[in-house]
């Protein structure tokens, strides 16, 4: 049975464009020039006969036939891309990671060596910023997200959701630290917004009416730097410390925790759907799997 089907780098060139709604940022994606996508698209929509997209000042932005056939497309093209996967041996390609920049420089860089040994064929590209990537538009595979509580809005997976406790080098903490108390009278760091150290004072039983942060105030992941060369007491969570703690550059003050959110793995609504991005989210659970608890726990 013949077919009328448009060119597939058409049919791609429209996918992405219209995910991304910029013919920039789609040929961004697929490694072309600008003029490849609009040649492409121009083209699909001479073959069609109707307008998939409409100029603005800044970019475009589908029609409303561009809208209907793209949500008709796209799963087209999910599955010639899943089939494809299904019978490639060696999984490979490029896997987009956006992460908050704590967790991607303490918790992934450290363990990316042993993801890239098993899979030498997969490019990781991590990024780390506080913006969240937009997974629907595939600006991202994966994005890796904190919430104080609950989960997030939208398709997501519990990474880790280990208690904060206090650390410091091991100098810092013969010098100055012998019991909990004693941590009312040093510099005192978090990566938190909240005033989590009032929680934990209470965890300590230590009577702290007004504990406030004052000048000690850092943002992550400076409030981490501060705390590991030297300069007070880091309240962290363990996923983020666990490298260094290993390394003896930190040492934990007191085995006394407090809970404060969780780190989750956010997709778009088709979920991770390549087998590159299948394998990069099994080994980071994997990797995370000490770190995470039911958020019930306490």
């Amino acid at each position: 049975m013949s077919r009328s089907l448009p060119p597939l780098n058409a049919l791609r060139a429209f996918d992405a464009a219209g995910r991304h709604q910029s013919f920039s940022r789609a040929a961004d994606e697929l490694r072309v020039s600008h003029s490849a996508i609009s040649r492409h698209v121009r083209g699909l929509e001479d073959r069609l006969g109707v307008k998939l997209f409409r100029d603005l000042p800044r970019g475009v932005e589908l029609t409303l036939e561009g809208r209907s056939y793209l949500e008709r497309v796209l799963p087209a093209l999910d599955m010639i891309a899943d089939a494809t996967d299904d019978l490639i041996a060696t999984p490979s390609g490029q896997v987009t990671v956006n992460s908050e920049p704590l967790f991607a420089e303490r918790f992934i860089i450290p363990r990316l060596a042993t993801f890239q040994a098993a899979y030498p064929e997969i490019e990781v590209r991590l990024e780390a910023s506080a913006r969240l990537a937009d997974v629907e538009r595939y600006e991202a595979d994966i994005a890796i997200r904190f919430a104080h509580t609950g989960a997030l809005d939208g398709p997501c997976e519990l990474l880790s959701s280990s208690p904060l406790y206090p650390h410091a080098t091991p100098e810092f903490m013969e010098r100055h630290i012998r019991e909990p108390k004693d941590l009312l009278n040093v510099p005192r760091y978090r990566d938190r917004t909240n005033n989590i150290w009032r929680q934990w004072f209470a965890a300590a039983k230590v009577e702290a009416h007004e504990v406030t942060e004052g000048g000690w105030r850092l943002k992550s992941p400076l409030a981490y730097e501060a705390g590991l060369n030297g300069l007070g007491v880091y309240l962290g969570s363990s996923e983020c410390v666990s490298f260094d703690l290993e390394m003896g550059r930190l040492v934990r003050c007191f085995d006394i925790g407090v809970r404060d959110g969780a780190f989750f793995l956010v997709y778009g609504s088709r979920g991770p759907r390549r087998s590159a991005v299948k394998q990069f989210r099994a080994w980071l659970l994997d990797e995370a799997r000490p770190y995470r608890q039911p958020l019930s726990a306490n």
